[in-house]
């Protein structure tokens, strides 16, 4: 879900900071080289800890590429306010928009996105815009299969926003998100 788990409330606050030392020195690795190139040993010592101390917090690379986007993804959609709107067709179109600037910006900053960090990316954005329709729909208390309909419309967001990205003569994300509204709220009620 969007809103900050107890858990994560929970933390200390200096494994929340150390875990932003290692997510930062990550993100300044994936700017200068491709994720399937990083080690544990570049991040550990361009965040000054030690191995023991990595390993406490992820369990491998992967785990903290898929932990960095998750909260990358999550700041997002939190900064455009949407993990507290209820459910509209402008809020679902600010989503799209979202998912948009997002996919483009990962993109960007790594040097060599692959397959695997490509994945991690679409996981992420599915599962998080699943859990934030799931939420709209449940509070509007319509008549459908909300998680059925969350799949398949986060399914759709993502996929749309992957070939926006894709596309080299790629429109305005507003004017591509406009045009594409109608296949994402397809299966949604009306406002």
């Amino acid at each position: 879900m969007m809103v900050i788990s107890a858990q994560e409330e929970k933390l200390d606050p200096r494994v929340r900071r150390t875990q932003a030392f290692i997510q930062e020195a990550f993100l300044a690795l994936l700017e200068e080289k491709g994720f399937q190139s990083i080690t544990v040993r570049e991040i550990t010592e361009r965040a000054e800890i030690n191995r023991s101390t990595f390993y406490a917090h992820y369990p491998d690379t992967y785990g903290l590429l898929d932990a960095t986007l998750q909260d990358i993804f999550r700041k997002e959609l939190e900064h455009n306010a949407l993990s507290v709107c209820h459910y509209s067709l402008e809020n679902v179109r600010a989503l799209m928009i979202t998912v948009c600037k997002f996919i483009r910006q990962s993109q960007s900053n790594c040097k060599t996105p692959d397959s695997q960090f490509e994945l991690m990316i679409e996981k992420q954005v599915r599962k998080q815009s699943q859990a934030l329709l799931e939420m709209w729909l449940e509070k509007l208390g319509a008549d459908l299969d909300v998680k059925s309909v969350a799949v398949a419309t986060s399914w759709t967001i993502y996929g749309l926003a992957a070939q926006w990205n894709q596309d080299s003569k790629r429109p305005a994300v507003e004017v591509y998100t406009d045009r594409v509204l109608p296949l994402i709220t397809a299966n949604l009620p009306g406002d």
